[in-house]
């Protein structure tokens, strides 16, 4: 059988050496390239009736030229139109710019006219045209491809190359999907979908053919996610936690407040994974201020009692410095000690942190991505914990894994993720979610005000400060820039001075030194600063009960996830709190922002709408996230299929036949490609 991916592109009759090159800049080099080089859309040349048509829809008719062409100049534009009857109907065809088509348009012949429907001009604005039985191209009547195509590959080629690919090739397409799953989802062959989707009958066709291909697509990534779990699930490499039940116990009895259920229960899905021989590779999701921190909290005690160091990795030195603070508190009266390793941590005190550290001094370190530099090492690493983990790329979050033998991995997010993305960027880890909020917590209350409304707002902060309440004010740029017209930091930080001349307005942003933000932080920590305008440098962890109202300035120049994390900054004390988004959007994406932000409270809710506007690449911020560019498959509409596949490949995989047996040879050769027998844990 041959192998069509190793067949090169070259082998399609009517594909020469310049061809060659330019199909190599799209990533097609093989034959198989070619053919799953998916069309993304198609047009549709079916013919139509006018009567079903609507204002301003694309539509392909047939007709009779009824009236002398008139051409017209307009500099170095020109219009070309006639009067054609088409179903008893007379209507006025326009070209524009297409003056060699004055002499063929005579009076008597039959045209077919594909293009825009004007129904109060009885005008179509045409796109493309055709004369039946006169030589012209053979598409009216069909639907065909669209394809993503550039320099002079043009779409017509396009479609003849794929056709000739069809023609020599189509027949030795290999089978991917085992047999018993094709029968039960009732699946066309490969062979066939890979036919119809270049060339369909219809557009129902074309969307079976879709699914097909698009199940396929997320079974062979979902059957690398399994495969994985299943392996690392047998290798009993990891590290068993023998930590004592009634000093856990102990701890979490002295917390300052009760753990919710939803927190008891993450905690026991967390407490029986350390317990167990393979390493634990868990992710925490919760909404902001579900008290992800304390349950973390709680798995580095248990690791720490069990003789090992903990390592909790966040993304920034404000964060890291205040669950340092916090976490020392919680854990002093147990004898375990914390340090803090971040970049701006002075050279003696840094020496002196590491040598602790490497000596098993410390038991738990808290820091940025300072923690994975080369000359950090540990005596005994048996926890890693990262915070957002969204905002670490791949190869950092790996660099903390191997500094330990096969520690225990939690990676937490309190950017909730819509279950289709936690099943695909995170198919490989278990998933503990967190829904409940602790008790006494207040919805935030959300307004979303145009910028002209602003001495309204003005009053309303001055109204929360004479309460006894603080106000934070986010902008998105530090300084006045040319290009963009956002408010900035530090003008807003004036206005905020001259609006209010009896208050202290304090002023935070990344560029300033780490010593400056801190004693900026500490004192709106303590409520010595009534109003704190910053960048979105607080948009992660920091807490501060007494702050009741979140204002942001251009607030559609955030993403949703972005806004629901600024405004989780307030809520967390036993007021009233308020979020004001100041905002004018131009798009219709920004205003669906606004809308969804004062609609719901729930981040769960949220980053699905999130997902919806943005797509799955953009979700998390960063290209690293661990989701794949798929050829077809979108995730936001997916869905249902990417679960399917999912259950199909944990199935599979399960069985112990998969694994030796004839009929699955090419997947495990597939496997072994993909590297999943090489024992790395996956990122």
């Amino acid at each position: 059988m041959v192998k069509l991916a190793t067949v090169p592109v070259s082998q399609v009759a009517g594909i020469g050496a310049q061809k060659v090159k330019e199909l190599e800049s799209f990533g097609i080099r093989s034959v198989l390239d070619l053919l799953e080089y998916f069309p993304f859309r198609y047009e549709d040349y079916r013919l139509r009736e006018l009567s079903e048509v609507k204002d301003g829809e694309k539509v392909t008719v047939a007709g009779t030229i009824y009236s002398e062409a008139v051409y017209q100049r307009y500099g170095k534009k020109s219009r070309t139109s006639c009067r054609v009857m088409i179903d008893s109907t007379l209507v006025t065809a326009v070209w524009f710019n297409r003056p060699y088509l004055k002499d063929k348009l005579t009076p008597g012949i039959e045209i077919q006219l594909t293009g825009k429907w004007d129904m109060k001009r009885l005008q179509v604005t045409v796109s493309e045209s055709e004369f039946p039985g006169n030589g012209g191209p053979a598409q009216s009547g069909t639907v065909q491809p669209v394809y993503s195509v550039g320099g002079t590959l043009t779409q017509k080629w396009m479609r003849k190359s794929i056709t000739q690919a069809l023609k020599q090739f189509g027949e030795i397409i290999e089978e991917v999907i085992p047999e018993f799953i094709m029968k039960s989802n009732h699946f066309m062959p490969r062979k066939e979908a890979i036919r119809i989707i270049h060339t369909p009958a219809d557009t129902a066709e074309g969307k079976q053919a879709r699914r097909r291909l698009v199940y396929e697509e997320l079974f062979l990534f979902q059957l690398k996610l399994q495969a994985f779990r299943t392996l690392n699930r047998s290798r009993a490499d990891g590290l068993v936690h023998g930590y004592d039940n009634e000093e856990l116990r102990a701890f979490i009895q002295s917390l300052p407040f009760e753990l919710t259920e939803a927190q008891k229960k993450v905690i026991a899905e967390i407490i029986r994974d350390l317990r167990q021989p393979y390493c634990m590779n868990r992710l925490l999701q919760g909404d902001v201020g579900a008290g992800k921190t304390i349950v973390a909290a709680v798995a580095l005690f248990a690791a720490v009692k069990s003789g090992y160091q903990g390592a909790l990795m966040v993304p920034t030195e404000i964060l890291a410095e205040q669950h340092s603070r916090s976490l020392q508190k919680l854990f002093e009266p147990f004898g375990v000690q914390v340090g803090l390793l971040t970049g701006s941590v002075t050279a003696a005190r840094r020496r002196d942190t590491l040598a602790s550290l490497q000596m098993g001094l410390i038991d738990i370190i808290i820091g940025t991505h300072a923690l994975i530099q080369e000359d950090v090492y540990y005596r005994n690493l048996g926890l890693v914990v990262t915070d957002e983990q969204h905002r670490f790329g791949v190869n950092q979050r790996s660099i903390l894994r191997r500094k330990g033998m096969n520690p225990d991995v939690l990676t937490m997010t309190a950017t909730p993720i819509p279950r289709t993305l936690a099943i695909s960027a995170f198919g490989d880890m278990d998933v503990s979610t967190i829904r409940e909020l602790p008790k006494g917590r207040k919805p935030i209350e959300t307004y979303w005000v145009k910028h002209d409304k602003l001495e309204r707002v003005l009053t309303f902060i001055r109204k929360e400060v004479s309460q006894g309440r603080q106000a934070y004010v986010i902008c998105p740029l530090i300084e006045e820039s040319d290009k963009l017209e956002y408010q900035n930091t530090l003008d807003v930080h004036a206005q905020m001075q001259h609006a209010f001349p009896d208050l202290k307005v304090g002023l935070l942003h990344g560029r300033m030194p780490s010593g400056e933000k801190d004693e900026t932080m500490r004192l709106f920590s303590t409520g010595e600063t009534h109003l704190l305008v910053s960048t979105t440098v607080i948009e992660v962890g920091v807490d501060v009960p007494n702050a009741t109202l979140m204002v942001i300035y251009d607030a559609e120049r955030f993403g949703l996830s972005q806004l629901h994390q600024l405004r989780g900054r307030v809520g967390r004390g036993a007021h009233q709190s308020y979020c004001i988004l100041m905002a004018d959007p131009k798009s219709e994406v920004g205003k669906e922002r606004m809308k969804v932000m004062t609609e719901t409270n729930d981040g769960f809710e949220i980053a699905r709408r999130d997902l919806e506007l943005r797509g799955p690449g953009d979700f998390f911020g960063t290209k690293q996230s661990g989701i794949p560019d798929f050829r077809l498959a979108d995730l936001s509409v997916d869905f249902e299929v990417l679960e399917q596949a999912r259950d199909d490949t944990a199935e599979l995989v399960a069985q112990e036949d998969f694994w030796t047996a004839a009929p699955y040879v090419a997947l495990r050769h597939y496997l072994q490609r993909e590297q999943i027998f090489q024992g790395e844990l996956m990122d």
